[in-house]
């Protein structure tokens, strides 16, 4: 296969020799290489400004990211032998460290595939695909999968936003054998319901596996709120775990069904009810009904998606952590989240002292996660690292 080259500009292969894999278009030699001259999606071999071959990727000429580098060398290109080999050296790890077959499979850049993800609920895959170049090779991809797994289905969940960003289409499609609309899993010895059609991103959200784990330390006898809580995945892993009551609030009615039905799964139902409304009003209701916790848990979606979005993102942080330490016990505990990639540490950490020095209580960081394993930081890539975890201790002062 001859492929066409993409040569940079001077200096510009500085990022990518210190292990980065993406190209932005204005470090590519336009002259030498025109954008135009290429398809959306088109899979290229990369070279240094001097003619030195850097290795192979795709390209997007519309995008800001226009190219991304799949291998250092140029003999192997993104096809369905890459593709196994990729997806095999992505389930060794995977293997070593999880007993059930539930997890992150591929994880983007940080396995080797920049712009898919896939994960694994046992004998069903959700794929999804954020760039050109991966839609491009979709079929080598499902071939791939069914090659190493031999599933009973694989579902095409490409409905993110980001497509937008690669000018592609959003779909939803069964491309391989059979997907039920909810498909079983397992996680900290909890089973669940994932519902991979209609639900959110995949359908479940493995990144805070150990996270949620770590409640089973402070949750027993207790009474738990879970803000956000989706499906129930930290509010019904509280109950199984010895919590006496959970309350689990989402803007979604559906999500709150499925909450039920998570917890009836486990046989928690009688300990676990669910509140349907906007989570800033939600808290700011239970306030003023003079309800109490000895857990609240927050793990809203990304406050900020774009860095345009920063100060009303931090903002949003610091109100929903105040309104959470506000529904706490006098001595209690705060799980505060946050998957907004932008939104660095020490700035959720000033979030949480403004917000309890504002209502007058001392409050102690007592434990930090991040995302799991299956889920790697890619250490070129900061943009890997996205999951913050605090858990703190509040009192009064």
């Amino acid at each position: 296969m001859t492929l066409k080259t993409l040569r940079l500009n001077k200096r510009a292969d500085r990022r990518i020799k210190a292990g980065h894999l993406w190209i932005y278009s204005n470090e590519v030699d336009t002259q030498t290489s025109p954008l135009k001259s290429f398809e959306i999606g088109e899979l290229i071999q990369i070279e240094s400004a001097e003619g030195k071959p850097l290795g192979s990727g795709y390209i997007n000429p519309n995008s800001l990211i226009c190219a991304r580098l799949v291998s250092r060398d140029s003999k192997y290109v993104l096809d369905k032998s890459l593709l196994v080999h990729r997806i095999k050296v992505a389930l060794s790890l995977r293997e070593k460290l999880f007993d059930s077959k539930c997890y992150r499979l591929v994880f983007g850049d940080s396995d080797g595939l920049p712009g898919l993800v896939v994960d694994r609920f046992n004998d069903v895959l959700v794929v999804q695909m954020s760039t050109a170049g991966m839609e491009a090779v979709k079929d080598d991809i499902v071939e791939a999968l069914v090659k190493v797994f031999s599933p009973k289905g694989i579902l095409l969940k490409n409905d993110g936003n980001g497509r937008k960003l690669e000018s592609l289409s959003e779909y939803v499609e069964v491309a391989y054998g059979e997907v039920p609309e909810r498909v079983e899993l397992e996680e900290n010895g909890v089973k669940f319901l994932a519902p991979v059609l209609k639900g959110q991103k995949t359908g479940w959200f493995y990144d805070h596996r150990l996270n949620r784990d770590r409640l089973r330390h402070y949750v027993k006898g207790k009474r738990v709120l879970d803000v956000f809580s989706y499906i129930g995945g930290w509010g019904v892993q509280c109950a199984v775990f010895g919590a006496n009551e959970v309350i689990c609030v989402d803007a979604s009615e559906q999500a709150t069904e499925w909450v039920h039905d998570n917890a009836e799964l486990n046989g928690v139902a009688d300990k676990v009810g669910t509140l349907h409304g906007d989570a800033f009003a939600a808290l700011k209701g239970l306030r003023d009904e003079g309800e109490k916790f000895d857990v609240v848990i927050v793990d809203p979606p990304a406050f900020i998606k774009k860095r345009k979005d920063t100060k009303a993102g931090e903002q949003a942080y610091r109100r929903i952590n105040e309104l959470a330490m506000r529904l706490l016990e006098k001595d209690g505990i705060l799980v505060s989240c946050s998957c907004s990639m932008h939104l660095q540490k020490e700035v959720l950490f000033d979030a949480l002292r403004a917000g309890s020095r504002h209502i007058d209580r001392n409050l102690q960081i007592i434990e930090q996660g991040h995302q799991g394993p299956d889920h790697p930081i890619h250490p070129a890539i900061p943009e890997t690292e996205y999951i913050k975890a605090i858990i703190a201790r509040v009192t009064r002062v």
